[in-house]
């Protein structure tokens, strides 16, 4: 039997689907493309909030002077940090995300001079902690390969809308948390190409912004998921998250 992410297609999920495509053709029958300027902006905002989720001090303006070549006074890990996710947002088009070689690579480029096995599935246990208190046991290093497999097969094969289909494997991502650092951000990135793959625009919705601002909520939705066994409450959250980002950037 092919696996089956658990969750449930609610109403609020349909209303909210329903309503994220009305957004997204208004502004397309609206404005057709988004101008650079926005583009870039957009984008920056993505990555410094991203970042942010992961502890990264510094700020939109310092992320903005980085990608513009100036020195910026700052943590060297944290400049780097910077100038991969830009590097990894701009490969977006050449992903395909039910692709495991694409997904390793953006890894990689995501995680280049941070960790050690950047591109590489983790080799050993990893827990995720909350202020000192483990919220989170991951699977065994050992079952990551299957278990990727089986969300990517999954990814490819579902006939969910794709607006579900990403908050779905945004969650699974992470409950398999399959790398040894860079999960939160990869998740989120690969949300958004799969977004991007429905309409071209939503790779430049900074939904991590408002992730970033509702952050201990978004880790709470995790952990009730992870209770019940069950993505729903998290794929409403998600939903509901995109079209406020909607609404707020365009």
């Amino acid at each position: 039997m092919k696996y089956q992410p658990p969750f449930q297609i609610t109403p609020k999920i349909l209303n909210a689907v329903a309503a994220i495509s009305e957004l997204v053709g208004n502004h397309s029958a609206k404005n057709g493309h988004l101008s650079p300027q926005l583009r870039r902006e957009n984008r920056i905002r993505t990555i410094q909030a991203s970042l942010a989720i992961e502890q990264n001090s510094l700020t939109v303006n310092q992320v903005t002077a980085i990608l513009d070549g100036k020195r910026v006074l700052g943590l060297p890990r944290e400049i780097q940090e910077v100038r991969n996710a830009f590097t990894t947002y701009e490969k977006l088009p050449d992903w395909h995300a039910e692709n495991v070689a694409d997904l390793l690579s953006a890894h990689q480029t995501m995680m280049f001079g941070l960790i050690d096995d950047a591109g590489k599935w983790r080799s050993s246990g990893v827990g995720v902690f909350r202020n000192d208190e483990l919220v989170h046991m991951a699977p065994p290093a050992s079952q990551i390969p299957r278990l990727m497999s089986d969300l990517l097969e999954w990814l490819a094969e579902t006939e969910n809308h794709p607006l579900i289909t990403s908050c779905a494997f945004h969650y699974e991502f992470e409950f398999i948390h399959p790398f040894s650092d860079g999960n939160g951000r990869i998740g989120r990135l690969w949300q958004t190409l799969i977004l991007s793959q429905w309409r071209a625009l939503m790779a430049y919705l900074p939904v991590e912004t408002l992730i970033s601002e509702r952050q201990d909520e978004y880790y709470f939705v995790l952990g009730q998921c992870d209770k019940h066994s069950d993505s729903t409450l998290f794929i409403e959250f998600m939903l509901q998250t995109i079209e406020n980002a909607l609404r707020e950037s365009f």
